[in-house]
């Protein structure tokens, strides 16, 4: 798994008995974002698919909203000193974007983004709205209930990562056969789904009609207004929603399913596309 899992030794105590065995923790590590060799955020990921997580993070900041925005991705050289050397070495963990001409770089937050919950690029419902390049409501996206439930299952499937960890979110883009058309893993549920849909800016596939998310932990703000700008029309989760996920899904047009598990599920907001 190269350096998204790092093996360790823990000592397990199971069932009154002590023993030593190896096991594999999940990689957290930075991710410094500059553009144009200016430093713009921090972010703790788990390493892979950076230049997906960059786009969709610059997505999600308004900055770009297709793949000919960012004319180059490219690790900075030198941003470690090796100990016996003094010479610097590539970390793979500052990531520098050029942006075409005419391209607004994002604005500035000198804050630090945890792997826990990222940094909002929207203040409110309304800026949302006016930020948002496609109208939801008009979505004709339809998907049955045995599709959605079945989704949890597909996910943890494409999680190879988790299997060894049992550390790592995912976010997921399907079909509403069910289909798998992207899966990534990360320790932050909000890189997880900024890689998915880096992935479909880097593939000329937006907007997402026709698409649902799928995502393994809650449903926050954050995750819906990601989907949203995307134009994913349908957003699920195995776990709960917030009130302001729901809130805003509903003022957007988006439908919301949050506790999809086993043989139910919730649907908070435009249930009419659960069929």
């Amino acid at each position: 798994m190269g350096r998204i899992t790092r093996p360790v030794r823990v000592v397990r105590i199971h069932d009154g008995v002590r023993g030593e065995r190896p096991d594999r923790l999940a990689v957290e590590e930075p991710l410094e974002l500059r553009v144009g060799g200016r430093p713009y955020a921090l972010t703790m990921r788990t390493p892979g698919h950076d230049v997906e997580l960059a786009h969709g993070w610059l997505h999600a900041e308004g900055a770009i909203g297709a793949s000919g925005d960012v004319l180059r991705a490219q690790y900075c050289a030198g941003s470690v000193l090796d100990d016996e050397t003094g010479t610097g070495v590539n970390s793979y963990n500052v990531l520098d974007l050029v942006l075409a001409d005419g391209v607004t770089p994002p604005a500035e937050r000198h804050t630090f983004t945890s792997s826990a919950c990222g940094v909002c690029g929207a203040d409110s419902i309304e800026a949302l709205t006016k930020q948002g390049r496609w109208h939801l409501a008009d979505d004709a996206t339809t998907v049955g209930p045995d599709t959605l439930l079945q989704l949890p299952a597909r996910l943890r499937q494409a999680q190879r990562a988790f299997e060894q960890t049992g550390g790592l979110h995912a976010a997921g883009l399907f079909t509403t056969d069910g289909e798998p058309m992207v899966v990534r893993e990360d320790v932050g549920r909000h890189n997880a789904v900024d890689k998915v849909i880096g992935w479909a800016i880097l593939d000329d596939r937006l907007p997402l009609r026709g698409a649902v998310l799928q995502v393994s932990g809650r449903l926050s703000f954050e995750l819906v207004q990601k989907a949203y700008l995307a134009g994913v029309p349908i957003i699920s989760a195995v776990s709960a929603p917030s009130s302001l996920a729901v809130a805003t899904a509903d003022s957007l047009g988006m439908t919301l399913a949050g506790f999809v598990r086993d043989t139910s599920l919730n649907v908070y907001s435009h249930p009419h596309r659960v069929t």
